[in-house]
């Protein structure tokens, strides 16, 4: 057990340093890149300052596969040139063996980046937009799905406007809503007008509303009498379709707390859940992909410094990494597109890499 914590906290303290330096490159260059592109608006540094806090979780919850590989090669590196390992082997431990309080932290930090991070990366990601509307336009965006439909809220510097849509469809170029209502509000908060349509199609910069009635909610007037009808009507939106797209098929903006219930309201809503189902998935497969990265690092440099090549082992897993990083995305956009079985899309590439990495420890160890 005091050998088992040894190697827990080396890992450990090899994965904080890592995380912490590629944390700091990530915030440089996120705040470099929100400099470019809020260069010509009135926004000041603590403000851009506070958009690199709000992405920085995402960035990291995206980077954690690569840095249980570092972690892995900079414990097992540092064993070989202080020849600890060959002192544990000889001690009669096997190689497997010491790898099991390295993967056993993975699999904690694997839990919380489920449990902790993905929510915080939720919270984050959505005040980040919400934050990046308000600055371009004076007011956020937003869209959320329900069994009552689609619901989107839109900014402007002249105000907010609310959109209900009971219906969703895409066109060959355009995006179409069924059975709209859009009530706006004056900047100071109070609403001015009620548009109901039978449909609603965004175009680059507006909305163009088929067979629409316009009341206006201004003091002294009777909104019924008062109300026009127009077979067309264009009304401008900051929104763009592929926001809304992304928007609705997104699911990292949730919570996997949330997630469940998320499902449930789009399929009574009547909307594809497969992303959302895949991605629920994924992040509770997580931890055992998190151990497979341990493997994938601990399979090409569990070998004394002696032997040479140490930079082509740290290349190999770092590559054969990125490779398995890469096929479980891939299967994730399969099962995503319903090629195949949902469950097989989230658990068959992390079980498949750990079993693969333990097939290459297991002759490593025997050779």
């Amino acid at each position: 057990m005091i050998l088992d914590r040894y190697f827990a906290k080396r890992f450990l303290f090899s994965f904080l340093m890592i995380g912490a330096v590629f944390l700091t490159l990530i915030m440089l260059i996120d705040l470099i890149e929100q400099l470019r592109k809020f260069e010509g608006v009135e926004v000041s540094f603590g403000q851009l300052f506070r958009l690199m806090l709000l992405s920085a979780p995402a960035a990291i919850n995206e980077i954690l596969p690569l840095l249980m590989i570092l972690s892995t090669v900079v414990l097992f590196v540092g064993l070989a040139r202080s020849s600890e390992l060959v002192v544990t082997r000889a001690a009669g431990r096997s190689g497997i063996r010491a790898l099991a309080a390295p993967v056993l932290v993975a699999m904690v930090i694997g839990g919380l980046a489920v449990s902790t991070l993905n929510p915080i990366v939720a919270a984050t990601s959505n005040r980040y937009q919400q934050l990046v509307d308000t600055y371009r336009t004076g007011g956020p965006s937003a869209l959320s799905l329900s069994g009552e439909g689609l619901w989107l809220r839109q900014g402007a510097l002249q105000g907010q406007s609310v959109i209900h849509a009971t219906g969703y469809g895409e066109g060959a170029d355009s995006l179409v809503l069924y059975d709209v209502t859009i009530l706006t509000y004056a900047k100071d908060g109070g609403p001015v007008r009620q548009m109901r349509a039978k449909s609603a199609t965004l175009t680059q910069d507006e909305w163009i509303l088929g067979d629409v009635k316009v009341w206006p909610l201004v003091t002294g007037l009777n909104p019924e009498t008062s109300a026009a009808t127009h077979d067309i009507l264009r009304i401008p939106t900051t929104l763009t379709e592929d926001r809304i797209r992304d928007s609705i098929g997104k699911p990292t903006g949730i919570s996997i707390y949330d997630l469940p219930e998320t499902i449930r309201e789009l399929k009574r809503a009547g909307f594809a859940t497969k992303r959302q189902e895949v991605w629920l998935q994924a992040e509770l497969a997580r931890p055992l992909f998190l151990v497979a990265m341990v493997l994938v690092g601990a399979t090409f440099t569990m070998r004394h410094t002696r032997f040479g090549g140490t930079g082509v082992a740290v290349l190999a897993s770092v590559l054969l990494g990125f490779g398995l990083y890469f096929i479980r995305n891939f299967a994730q956009i399969l099962g995503e597109n319903g090629q195949i079985p949902v469950t097989l899309a989230a658990w068959a590439p992390p079980i498949a890499s750990i079993l693969l990495t333990l097939g290459l420890l297991l002759y490593a160890e025997d050779g």
